[in-house]
């Protein structure tokens, strides 16, 4: 994806702690400072539990950091934001409502007019491939429609950014491997600044225009990486092999 210079979103110094209902302090984010740029496809990479959904949560509005701040377009982010869009691992829809009404809640909710919701939520349930199922329920579909639902969902409400949790970790190999080659495909076609959690390394390179690599827990910035590889990119590539190599030797073992 083409990406900017324009700083989309901005995290200066953020730090969380946990404190158990005994009091035991669990630090899990430390000092984590970077910037995120328009149009970008930036990958979070670090071993499991390392701190990255919680990470996700503060810059989504959903939790507060005890330390440092997070700006979206200049602005403090302060409590969940409408102009960010997220896709969990579990989707999260609806199950008395179909693909469509599933697909147009957000607009709904924020007072769009229903001829142009269901025309906004026609496009994208049309881009991810489910024009044959606006009818069907959640019980009706896959898992991998469920995501395809959840991405059309998270855009139909035109975020400015995309926030995208493991959203194929429940996956199996094949399904998430189309899942992959389909978001690529969207990021190309809507333009969006795309932030994306995985563990996995292989689908970090497959994706990210650049890849932040977090330590074990608490998650710190161990070493950012710029993957300057034409997409859709080859797994047999030799630059492919050679990256996923370093970044793997780089990883910390999950705790």
């Amino acid at each position: 994806m083409e990406q900017s210079h324009k700083v989309r979103v901005n995290l200066e110094h953020i730090s969380k702690t946990f404190v158990s209902a005994k009091g035991k302090k669990r630090e899990v984010v430390e000092d984590v400072s970077f910037e995120v740029y328009d149009n970008e496809f930036l990958v979070l990479l670090g071993p499991g539990r390392c701190g990255k959904t919680v990470l996700l949560n503060i810059m989504a509005g959903i939790l507060d950091a005890d330390e440092g701040k997070v700006t979206l377009d200049g602005e403090e982010v302060k409590g969940p934001n409408p102009q960010m869009g997220m896709v969990f691992q579990k989707t999260g829809l609806l199950p008395w409502l179909t693909v469509m009404e599933n697909t147009e809640f957000g607009p709904k909710m924020r007072g769009i007019s229903k001829e142009k919701r269901r025309q906004t939520a026609q496009h994208f349930i049309d881009l991810v491939g489910l024009n044959k199922y606006e009818n069907h329920y959640p019980y009706q579909l896959s898992g991998g429609m469920k995501q395809r639902v959840g991405i059309a969902r998270a855009y139909s409400n035109e975020p400015k950014l995309l926030i995208m949790d493991e959203p194929f970790g429940a996956l199996d190999a094949q399904t998430r491997y189309n899942m992959q080659n389909e978001v690529l495909d969207i990021a190309q076609k809507e333009k969006r600044t795309i932030i994306f959690v995985t563990n996995n390394i292989e689908e970090a390179l497959l994706l990210g225009d650049r890849i932040i690599l977090f330590t074990s827990c608490p998650a710190r910035i161990k070493e950012i990486y710029n993957v300057n590889l034409p997409k859709p990119r080859d797994t047999m590539q030799k630059e492919f092999l050679q990256l996923r190599r370093e970044i793997s030797d780089n990883t910390d073992l999950a705790l």
